[in-house]
């Protein structure tokens, strides 16, 4: 099925005011987990409203949150995110990182204590718009953990995604944005919801096996259990093999460990992301040497690479999202049938009307 970006936030955001947030916090989580649908990541898109509401019910996550400062500098803080939402508490350490940078050229931002933040790919847009190169490290509690390290099939790290964000003059932002595992995790619910199959040899079972099949994360797929409640018994592998996972490993220790949010351990029961942001003021490392010309001159170098595919094209980080953004901008939002129901599910329990599709 296909719904417009507009009926979908509409009815994500009265989901979460139902649930308990304020107005401009549900149409705020509501307008970021869309563009994540918008821009092809379903996986961190409206498939997790329903895991959202029940944290939110849980007292996992706390509506109108915002940072405690912990540590001030000119060019660095650390700052507790009190367990608030991931879209309203990744806003205001972004700008605080925005507003260091732009005084002093540069800042880090460590984060800790907040709830998932989104699409990660988010926050260094966000950056960019304000002429800064950003660079991110992102971590999650033991409750994440469903990747295992090179040569394991044992958990011991989430997916800790990195994202990088370069402006572009005149242009839209280069966006680099990838989890260190082969698939984020969400991936694997949307494959379980009856979405885009994974790709070979995304998961490893106990015995060490290369698999595609969901249940060696979550255990029998036909538990009615939700899938945040089951596990099995083996885990989702690093990208690039030993490379992947080694950058998984520093993301843990700059994100967990150096932000005071801590490394994955077992035993944790509240979600929990870290997030360690640098942040380059373009116009104090520029200095007249030409950057933006650069720039541009070395994307168009790069796309005009020969494509191996003959009807193929060269893409630079963060096209493919754009062009999806306008294709489902103008013809809605594809959503798994399984996806559309639990929001539908959800809307009959707070007794809120289902808009059309």
């Amino acid at each position: 099925m296909q719904i417009s970006a507009e009926s979908l936030t509409g009815l994500s955001s009265e989901l979460f005011a139902a649930a308990g947030c304020e107005r401009d916090e549900a149409d705020r989580v509501a307008k970021y987990l869309v563009g994540a649908n918008l821009a092809g990541h379903p996986s961190h898109g409206v498939v997790r409203v329903p895991r959202y509401v029940s944290q939110l019910k849980a007292e996992k996550v706390l509506p109108g949150q915002s940072i405690t400062v912990l540590t001030d500098t000119d060019v660095i803080a650390v700052v507790d995110g009190n367990f608030g939402f991931g879209q309203t508490i990744g806003e205001q350490a972004v700008d605080l990182g925005i507003e260091k940078a732009k005084a002093h050229g540069a800042s880090v931002i460590g984060l800790r204590n907040v709830a998932h933040l989104g699409r990660i790919g988010d926050w260094p847009a966000r950056a960019a718009e304000h002429g800064l190169i950003s660079v991110h490290f992102v971590n999650t509690s033991g409750i994440g953990l469903a990747v295992a390290p090179f040569g394991s099939s044992e958990r011991r790290m989430s997916t800790n995604p990195f994202a990088v964000g370069v402006p572009v003059k005149d242009g839209p932002p280069v966006i680099l944005d990838f989890a260190t595992s082969i698939v984020a995790e969400g991936k694997v619910m949307v494959a379980v919801d009856g979405g885009k199959p994974l790709p070979e040899g995304a998961l490893v079972d106990e015995g060490g096996n290369f698999t595609t099949n969901p249940e060696a994360l979550y255990g029998t797929i036909t538990d009615e259990r939700p899938l945040n409640a089951r596990a099995g018994t083996g885990a989702i592998r690093a990208m690039g093999d030993h490379k992947g996972s080694g950058l998984s490993i520093v993301c843990e220790l700059l994100a967990g460990a150096l932000t005071g949010s801590g490394a994955a351990k077992p035993g944790v029961d509240r979600l929990s992301n870290g997030m360690l942001s640098i942040y380059m003021d373009v116009a104090a490392f520029e200095a007249g040497n030409g950057f933006a010309a650069d720039v541009e001159r070395y994307l168009e170098f790069a796309r005009s690479a020969k494509p191996i595919d003959p009807n193929g094209e060269v893409l630079m980080p963060g096209d493919p999202e754009r062009t999806r953004r306008e294709d489902y901008l103008a013809n809605g939002i594809p959503l798994e049938d399984t996806t559309w129901k639990s929001l539908t599910d959800l809307a009959e329990q707070y007794q809120i009307r289902i808009p059309a599709t």
